[in-house]
């Protein structure tokens, strides 16, 4: 794990913490100040863990003496009614921190659960499964570590880090031919360009263009099947390597067939967008 992601850990905690509690947990009075307890988290569904650094640090910042034991880590599958951790530890600590440790835990192990069930759908071919900017506000290192920890790729970090070019960018520039050229101007020299296309004409004028990442937005499948073909075809004359990425409409009933395509990555914003969280408890014992 990165500095800059441990960083970021206790600044996602800060902020959470910060929110609930407030001037003070109330009900947490009702126990006594020197009562010491432990508690444990079962997972009530099957799952891919995710977010235990989050989870520890709950508890550390509203008692450092806090102990925590996993009995897994993050990226490992869990199933029904298995126990993942024990804590113990001032109880008051435990009752305040709960909450907000457990909402780290449910969520980002929903990211890593739906992303590795994109990757086991598309299991034996080429392809891999990339996230988006679709994130939680303020919560999307968190949630690319989570895409990660389901076996998925992380896509652009930010808008400070690739150069996505969409449908918007091409018309305010004046055309494809045009943005490429002013993109290459600009991009710093460990920065990307993409290129976002919605016909197998736009496709062949970007890659005339010297495109070499292509997002290849709401093709069908036959669409991406032209697609890959004529980026091959392209390959072998220029012998440039060409990326393409599928993206738009991508669910479960259809990842595989897209993949199938032979198409280099395919992108999907419901990996952090559209999650349920991961049913979990912890109780005192």
């Amino acid at each position: 794990m990165s500095y800059n992601l441990i960083e970021r850990i206790n600044d996602d905690v800060s902020r959470a913490l910060t929110e609930d509690i407030g001037t003070g947990d109330l009900t947490a009075l009702l126990v006594s100040a020197q009562q010491q307890s432990a508690a444990q988290v079962v997972s009530k569904e099957s799952a891919v863990l995710c977010g235990t650094a989050w989870f520890d640090c709950c508890f550390k910042a509203v008692s450092p003496e806090s102990e925590i034991r996993w009995l897994v880590k993050d990226g490992d599958a869990v199933t029904a009614q298995q126990k993942l951790c024990e804590v113990s530890g001032n109880a008051r600590a435990l009752l305040t921190a709960e909450r907000s440790a457990l909402n780290f835990l449910q969520m980002l192990s929903a990211v890593a659960t739906q992303t590795r069930t994109y990757v086991d759908a598309i299991a034996g071919t080429s392809a891999k499964i990339v996230d988006t900017r679709k994130t939680l506000p303020g919560l999307r290192l968190a949630q690319k570590y989570a895409v990660k920890c389901g076996g998925g790729f992380n896509h652009r970090i930010g808008l400070y880090d690739g150069i996505l070019i969409k449908e918007n960018h091409i018309a305010a520039a004046g055309g494809i031919a045009e943005v490429l050229k002013q993109a290459r101007s600009i991009a710093p020299k460990d920065v990307f360009i993409q290129i976002e296309v919605e016909s197998i004409s736009q496709l062949r004028t970007a890659l005339d263009a010297g495109a070499v990442m292509i997002l290849l937005d709401n093709f069908t499948v036959n669409q991406l099947e032209e697609a890959v073909a004529v980026s091959r075809d392209y390959r072998h004359k220029s012998d440039q390597r060409i990326l393409l990425e599928a993206s738009g409409n991508i669910d479960l009933d259809n990842v595989r067939r897209i993949a199938e395509t032979g198409v280099d990555r395919i992108s999907i914003g419901g990996l952090t967008k559209n999650i349920q969280a991961i049913d979990l408890s912890m109780r005192f014992v």
